[in-house]
């Protein structure tokens, strides 16, 4: 479930952009005027906004809220007027230019979005930065890394529900006899992960766990901590079967330590409004005994914090 709040009576494109462009004018930006608009409209009315800002303004509404706006404020809202894809391509590209923890936002993008979604992103990446993301993806990592991610970004997984039960249970087998044997990276296992739809995968990992009386996660547990390899093979489990689990671990580890992770908390917030914040943010207030509203807030002041609260639906509008 999204947590967006689009009013019932919206103005029109035309209405939106002239009181955007207001809030630019004068002394000083009208900020709130900014979030009221634009964090209450979808991603549809959205493109429709900034095509007629261009139309009327002759510039592009993103130039303006960059030269505007600062700091994770202009992030937060920079990220969220993007479309979808244009979003997805912007992340997958910083990922391959930050080679670390990065690792998990081309995961996390590639394995929580829908077939079509993944789809809109590696076209937007082809139009924006003249080369495909495998591309890019390849040429910055190597070994098990490039064999995993590669095979994750070109995915186009069948989203319907039918299952093939002596597929799961094949399957099934052979994940358990690669994990005893400590073979995270198998071919096998990476064509399972990259190539079945999720109803399929969720079959097999609930064969598993019949079979052999745990949860794959738990068996992948008993690996090495300092694998880094390890860790991103658990998470792409964890997005295909459960992605609110995942989503929940990323948004308390980018809250709940020293010094917030704005780029974490920032990307979540503006990836997921729209699709299932409200299903995320009542799993970590199950997890953790404190609303996500509560948590963010706690964390995060002015402008920003007023963007995060409103994709949450917490504000008054």
């Amino acid at each position: 479930m999204a947590t967006l709040k689009v009013p019932s009576h919206v103005p029109s494109p035309s209405e939106d952009a002239e009181q955007l462009k207001s809030a630019f004018e004068g002394w000083g930006t009208n900020e709130d005027l900014i979030i009221s608009i634009l964090a209450h409209r979808s991603a549809e009315q959205r493109k429709l906004i900034r095509q007629t800002y261009h139309e009327a303004c002759g510039e592009d509404l993103l130039k303006t809220l960059d030269k505007e706006l600062t700091s994770d404020f202009e992030r937060a809202i920079l990220l969220w007027t993007l479309e979808p894809g244009e979003r997805d391509a912007l992340l997958a590209n910083e990922a391959t230019k930050r080679w670390t923890s990065s690792n998990q936002v081309l995961m996390e993008v590639a394995c929580t979005r829908t077939s079509t979604q993944l789809l809109h992103a590696r076209q937007a990446y082809h139009a924006r930065y003249k080369k495909s993301i495998e591309e890019d993806v390849a040429h910055h990592t190597t070994g098990d890394f490039r064999k995993l991610l590669v095979s994750l970004v070109t995915s186009y997984r069948y989203e319907g529900d039918e299952v093939n039960m002596t597929l799961a249970k094949q399957e099934a087998k052979l994940i358990h006899e690669k994990i005893k044997d400590k073979h995270y990276s198998d071919e096998d296992v990476i064509r399972i992960l990259s190539t079945r739809s999720r109803a399929q995968i969720n079959a097999t990992f609930n064969r598993y766990q019949d079979e052999h009386g745990e949860e794959i996660l738990k068996s992948l547990e008993e690996g090495d901590e300092d694998d880094k390899f390890l860790g991103l093979l658990r998470s792409t489990i964890q997005c295909l079967t459960r992605p609110e689990l995942y989503f929940v671990d990323v948004l308390r580890s980018a809250i709940n330590k020293t010094g917030t992770d704005e780029g974490a908390l920032t990307r979540i917030v503006t990836t997921r409004a729209e699709i299932d914040l409200k299903v995320i943010g009542d799993e970590y207030q199950r997890r953790n005994s404190i609303p996500l509203e509560k948590a963010i807030t706690k964390d995060t002041r002015g402008d920003y914090e007023k963007m995060l609260v409103a994709l949450l639906g917490e504000d008054d509008a």
